[in-house]
C-alpha cells in the first residue's frame, strides 16, 4: 500500500506543477499546443501498449463502434479540459485553473446526481450550495463569471462520469481517447506550420524536445494515478487529490506573481469551506458504510 500511496501522491503533485511546463510553450499558440499534446500522448501510450503487448485492444475497440464513438465523446471532454488548461495557464490564469480543480469534486458530485441520479445527503446538498455561493460572488461583485474554471473543471467532471462506463486499462482507453481526436490535431498542426505560426518558426535548438515532451509529461501521471489508484482507500486518495489544485495555487502566487483580489479571496474561501464539508460528509458516508 506504501508504494501505492508514493504513485497517487506523485501523480497530484505532477499535475500540481504542470503549470511550470505549459509556461515554456507560451511562445506557441495554446491550440497548436492542444494538438502536439494530442500527438505526442498517442504516441506515448501507443509505446506503452506496444511494451505491454496489448495492441491487439486498439483493433478489437475500433471494430466496436459504439465503445470508439464513446471512447471518441471522452476524448472530446478531455481535449476541452487540456486546451482551456492551457490557454489558462499560458494567459496568467493559473489561479482559474486551480479554481476549477477545487471545485471538481462539487461538480463531479452534480453531475453524479444528474446522471447516474446518485442521492445526496443534505450535508453534500450544504457543500454544494456553497460552492455556488462562492461562485456567485465574481459575478455579482464585478459582472465577471468564472468561465475558466466552469469549463475546465466541468470538462473534466464530465470526462470523469463518462470513464466510469469504459472498462479497458487506463493505457488502452488512454490510446483510443486521443486516437479518435488526432485526426483534428494533426490538421491542426498542419494548418499552423503552413500559416509560420507552428514550431518551426518559433521553437528552436532544444526547445524542440518540450513537444514530445508533453505527450510524456500528459501520460505518466495518469499511469502514476492507474497504478496506485486501485490499491489504496478511496477516502485517502480524494484527500490527496487537493494536492494537486493546492500547488497550482501556490504556483501562481508566489511563482508567476498573479494577483488575488479580495474578491478571488471570498470565492476561495466558500469553496474551501464547501470542500472542507464534502470531505467531512464522505469520511461520515464510509465510516457508516454507505
Amino acid at each position: 500500500m506504501k508504494k501505492s500511496v508514493i504513485y497517487v501522491l506523485a501523480c497530484y503533485v505532477l499535475w500540481g506543477l504542470l503549470p511550470i511546463f505549459w509556461k515554456l510553450l507560451n511562445a506557441l499558440d495554446p491550440v497548436y499546443i492542444l494538438c502536439s499534446r494530442i500527438v505526442w500522448a498517442l504516441v506515448f501510450c501507443f509505446i506503452i501498449l506496444l511494451f505491454k503487448k496489448e495492441t491487439y485492444i486498439i483493433k478489437e475497440t475500433i471494430k466496436n463502434t459504439g465503445l470508439f464513438l464513446y471512447l471518441a465523446m471522452c476524448g472530446l471532454f478531455l481535449s476541452v479540459n487540456w486546451g482551456s488548461y492551457i490557454w489558462a495557464v499560458n494567459s496568467d490564469h493559473v489561479l482559474d485553473a486551480s479554481l476549477a480543480y477545487f471545485i471538481n469534486p462539487i461538480l463531479s458530485v452534480i453531475l453524479g446526481f444528474f446522471i447516474y441520479r446518485e442521492k445526496l445527503t443534505p450535508l453534500q446538498w450544504l457543500s454544494v450550495a456553497i460552492a455556488f455561493i462562492g461562485i456567485m460572488i465574481p459575478i455579482i461583485s464585478e459582472g465577471t463569471f468564472p468561465y475558466l474554471a466552469i469549463i475546465i473543471g466541468g470538462s473534466f467532471s464530465l470526462y470523469s462520469a463518462a470513464k466510469k462506463k469504459v472498462r479497458l486499462s487506463s493505457e488502452s482507453s488512454n490510446f483510443m481517447e486521443t486516437l479518435a481526436i488526432a485526426p483534428f490535431a494533426f490538421i491542426g498542426i498542419i494548418i499552423f506550420e503552413a500559416r509560420g505560426l507552428g514550431a518551426v518558426h518559433t521553437l528552436s535548438g532544444l526547445e524542440y524536445i518540450l513537444l514530445p515532451m508533453s505527450g510524456i509529461v500528459t501520460s505518466i501521471p495518469l499511469l502514476f494515478f492507474s497504478a496506485g489508484v486501485k490499491n489504496i482507500p478511496m477516502s485517502l486518495s480524494g484527500i490527496l487529490m487537493y494536492i494537486n489544485p493546492t500547488l497550482q495555487f501556490l504556483v501562481g502566487i508566489l511563482l508567476y506573481k498573479e494577483s488575488l483580489t479580495a474578491t478571488n479571496i471570498i470565492t476561495f474561501a466558500f469553496v474551501w469551506l464547501s470542500l472542507a464539508i464534502f470531505v467531512i460528509c464522505s469520511k461520515k458516508s464510509q465510516k457508516d458504510g454507505i
